[in-house]
């Protein structure tokens, strides 16, 4: 599914436009970027918890050389699945 079929499902199950149901999507989307953007975290209670993660910067090897390159710490986004996804899919 994409977000072109999930704007579609949206709309169907919601009864609303499509135009409306993409500006919905957008939104969420939209605030969970700020949310995370900030450090806080998002918790949909039975769908799962979008956070913030850290990554420690280390070392890497260029595939084509074999060199070592020092990859950069970085904020990566994490999802954690709540328990009624994990029981839906089980």
């Amino acid at each position: 599914m994409n977000k072109t079929d999930l704007i579609d499902h949206i709309a169907q199950e919601a009864d609303i436009s499509k135009a409306a149901a993409g500006r919905a999507l957008d939104a969420v989307i939209g605030g969970v970027k700020g949310a995370l953007k900030k450090g806080g975290s998002v918790t949909l209670v039975g769908f799962g918890t979008f956070a913030v993660g850290k990554r420690t910067a280390r070392t890497g090897r260029n595939p084509r050389t074999g060199a070592a390159i020092k990859i950069k710490a970085a904020k990566v986004p994490k999802f954690r699945p709540g328990k009624a996804l994990k029981d839906a899919l089980n």
